[in-house]
């Protein structure tokens, strides 16, 4: 009956162990990553934006993404096809005129769009 009862204790340890080195593991996953995937931007200010980038968070490798035309000020919107990376992204908006406005680390995994909207100077 003793050989049972060691027997099972090295199971259960050799069980505790693997659990644990599983769960190790788990917390050194590679940076969540995504293929292509649609984005919206709504343009709710009064200029029109004319470019949009994208570069993996705090890179500065900005990767330019197709808009069309111009997106008109106002309340108008497009939808936009992301190349394949990392779901943390710096978002790079180009306005008519040149100005730009950076929107650092959004979660294009989690969330679809970004809403652009004006701030009261």
């Amino acid at each position: 009956m003793s050989s049972i009862r060691a027997t099972l204790a090295v199971l259960a340890l050799a069980t505790v162990a693997s659990t644990t080195s599983l769960a190790g593991d788990l917390t050194r996953l590679p940076v969540e990553k995504r293929e292509v995937s649609l984005f919206t931007v709504v343009n709710a200010t009064f200029d029109s934006v004319t470019g949009l980038a994208t570069a993996p968070a705090n890179s500065q490798a900005f990767e330019d993404v197709t808009l069309g035309t111009a997106l008109p000020g106002g309340l108008t919107s497009a939808t936009v096809r992301l190349p394949a990376g990392d779901c943390l992204r710096d978002v790079r908006v180009t306005f008519q005129g040149g100005r730009s406005q950076v929107f650092p680390g959004v979660d294009v995994c989690r969330s679809h769009g970004l809403r652009l909207g004006t701030q009261p100077g």
